[in-house]
């Protein structure tokens, strides 16, 4: 089996509610790859602001023309297209593009042996627990409690917040009232999108403590590892980070610096499953357990597939289907009884092309 051609095209998906900043759309890349003798396999990569015409204009001038005629194995297409597109920065829109081409990949071969991507991965377990998550940090507080409420209603004990607000005792009522309509019992995570500085952040963390975060995710910026040991020195709550580290040395260094207590990579922005696997085993050399951000189609898949895994992300209307992309269900669940896949041979990604 040989590759023929890869042939991509981008989507915008309306979100069902702007979320905090004014988001109103993620755009995906749908990515094709074609064999002369197998099936087809289906990738995706994604963005929720910029990037999906790049990441095309990548896919299709410099990563299609040296696929041709080479065997669809993973790891050394990876590899090969990672050495070429090297030289424009191995991460960002680079990373995003390559990870379109290795999701479908790795669905290829999935397909050729008559496997769901669970099970060619290994299926670690049959169930991952689930948190309930909204993009909830500009709702108002009473909007925010009836978002809450559906969330208990339905059954889920873990939930996270956001916070960050420009007014640090809006986010300390905000988080106080969620804790008594959680009780005292559940897990109450809450998630800074990197919205603090350190000062602040040593200020918000002692205020919200008493509230026994499960975890803090994202409490600096990404990229910060100092700041980030200077803070993990003031307080016992555990970091979750990584939704923003694209690459598997800087889960590396995170990792050693001792300021990842909960892995949050995302298959996309890391630049696909092949890197992703790689930084779910490093991972777990720590002791650390992974839970997959976002794109619960696939996070869902690869939570059951780690050595370690932590909580999947059941987030409000943001899974493929639900956004209209998929012209069929994927076979995978996220809800209050936690992620489980029962997909078709392959990842399960049907995508609606009748646009």
């Amino acid at each position: 089996m040989r590759i023929t051609d890869v042939d991509c095209t981008t989507r915008r998906l309306p979100l069902h509610e702007t979320w905090d900043g004014g988001l109103d759309h993620h755009d995906v890349l749908i990515t094709r790859v074609r064999t002369d003798t197998g099936p087809t396999g289906i990738g995706l990569g994604w963005t929720p602001r910029i990037g999906a015409g790049a990441m095309r204009a990548i896919v299709t001038e410099e990563c299609t023309p040296v696929l041709r005629g080479h065997l669809p194995d993973p790891a050394p297409r990876w590899r090969q297209l990672y050495d070429r597109l090297h030289e424009a920065g191995p991460e960002g829109i680079t990373a995003m593009a390559l990870a379109s081409i290795d999701i479908a990949l790795w669905d290829l071969r999935a397909k050729s042996l008559e496997l769901s991507l669970v099970d060619l991965l290994g299926r670690h377990r049959d169930s991952v627990p689930a948190y309930a998550s909204g993009v909830n940090l500009d709702k108002p507080l009473d909007e925010l409690l009836a978002q809450v409420r559906g969330m208990l209603d339905a059954g889920h004990t873990a939930l996270k917040l956001k916070v960050g607000s420009t007014d640090p005792e809006r986010d300390v009522e905000r988080v106080g009232r969620v804790r008594e309509l959680l009780g005292p019992s559940g897990r109450l995570m809450l998630d800074a999108n990197q919205r603090w500085d350190l000062p602040t952040a040593q200020r918000a963390i002692d205020a919200l403590s008493r509230f026994d975060p499960h975890w803090i995710e994202e409490p600096l910026p990404a990229d910060d590892f100092p700041a980030h040991a200077r803070l993990r020195a003031r307080t016992s709550v555990p970091f979750a980070i990584g939704e923003n580290l694209r690459s598997v040395r800087r889960f590396r260094d995170a990792l050693t610096s001792g300021i990842c207590d909960v892995a949050q990579p995302n298959v996309v922005r890391v630049g696909g499953i092949t890197p992703f696997l790689r930084i779910a085993e490093l991972a777990a050399t720590f002791d650390v357990p992974v839970a997959p951000h976002l794109l619960p189609e696939l996070s869902g898949q690869l939570a059951l597939c780690v050595p370690l895994a932590g909580m999947v992300e059941d987030i409000d209307r943001a899974s493929l289907h639900e956004l209209g992309a998929l012209a069929r269900p994927s076979g995978v669940r996220v809800d209050a009884e936690g992620a489980r896949a029962d997909t078709a041979p392959g990842n399960g990604l049907a995508f609606d092309f009748s646009d």
